[in-house]
């Protein structure tokens, strides 16, 4: 299953996301990122802040969704529209879902403040990729709909809200 990872940017927040489910993703299970409007560079802090968490960076860089190396069956936009942001809209047939993450490329204060909003979000994505990866993937990959309810679902959640212990399936009580 191919997976994209969309913002506007492809900076910061789906890079993070790329390259975490890589790191964690079973065997052809594949995550790739971009955005509307690609800032053609990776924000250093995403790629050291990666390091730290010893996951690889090697072929990371910011790109646009057009053209992409695959089609993607699931497309995850990690755009904070809350904040006034603007979603990317991909037209392709695709499953979608949004897991709205603030942009810590935006973030300002001391450096602490800063990688702190670089941690932040990584955290809140790693907590949902691992979510959406605990899920019963072999069978909701043939109920789309179940598997869009489950990753509307995950794209709630934050860190603090996913048992990290115990998964199971929603239809089991993954989430309280």
């Amino acid at each position: 299953m191919n997976i994209l990872f969309l913002c506007t940017g492809n900076s910061c927040r789906s890079i993070l996301a790329e390259a975490t489910f890589n790191h964690l993703a079973p065997a052809g299970w594949k995550a790739m990122s971009a955005g509307s409007q690609p800032t053609g560079q990776v924000h250093p802090r995403s790629l050291a802040l990666l390091a730290r968490e010893g996951i690889s960076t090697e072929g990371l860089h910011s790109k646009s969704w057009d053209p992409l190396p695959r089609i993607p069956d699931v497309l995850v936009t990690v755009c904070a529209s809350a904040a006034g942001e603007t979603c990317p809209v991909y037209l392709g047939p695709v499953l979608r879902t949004h897991w709205g993450v603030q942009d810590p490329a935006h973030a300002s204060g001391s450096d602490a403040e800063i990688d702190a909003a670089f941690m932040t979000a990584y955290r809140i994505l790693r907590a949902r990729i691992e979510a959406f990866l605990a899920l019963p993937l072999a069978t909701l990959q043939h109920e789309p709909q179940k598997l869009k309810a489950e990753l509307d679902r995950i794209g709630t959640l934050m860190p603090d809200q996913v048992r990290h212990d115990k998964f199971q399936s929603s239809t089991q009580g993954v989430f309280k």
